[in-house]
């Protein structure tokens, strides 16, 4: 029968040599596994606070690693597929293309919208049967305007 301080002793090394891996520690002693830990933890908090600040910066002053939204707009044989995708979220965004697309004459027969930690849209807009006849160019021109407009307004916020 084992002893309870040995099955102790026993999960406390399996512990230790787990923790051991994880850091990717060299050590074999207990406390300098301990200390490996400890310096590992805090580079990771380190990075996290580097991340952060990166991610503050790129939304706030438009940092050159933010990338850009992407617009796609294809023709279909009565109307267009619009896609647009950034990876943040972007709260107000779709009310500015709904309404630049509301403008030029597009209906949003359908679409699909996303703006929780990104924010991505896809739509199919028809052309009304009166309005004069749009090609894919304008509706991209229309939906960068919009982008740009709202961009601008989060500016002076």
């Amino acid at each position: 029968m084992v002893s309870r301080e040995s099955k102790r002793t026993t999960a406390l090394h399996e512990k230790l040599q787990l923790l051991r891996s994880i850091t990717n520690s060299q050590a074999l002693n207990n406390a300098s596994i301990i200390v490996d830990a400890s310096n590992y933890i805090q580079e990771l908090k380190e990075k996290v606070e580097r991340v952060n600040q990166d991610i503050a910066a790129a939304q706030t002053s438009g940092h050159p690693s933010a990338k850009p939204m992407q617009v796609t707009v294809d023709a279909l044989e009565k109307g267009f597929l619009i896609g647009v995708l950034s990876d943040r979220s972007c709260p107000g965004l779709l009310v500015s293309i709904l309404e630049a697309l509301e403008e030029l004459g597009l209906n949003v027969l359908e679409a699909r919208v996303s703006c929780t930690d990104t924010f991505r849209l896809q739509a199919v807009g028809g052309e009304n049967e009166e309005q004069e006849s749009l090609d894919a160019q304008m509706v991209e021109q229309a939906v960068l305007q919009a982008i740009r407009n709202w961009s601008e307004s989060k500016k002076r916020e």
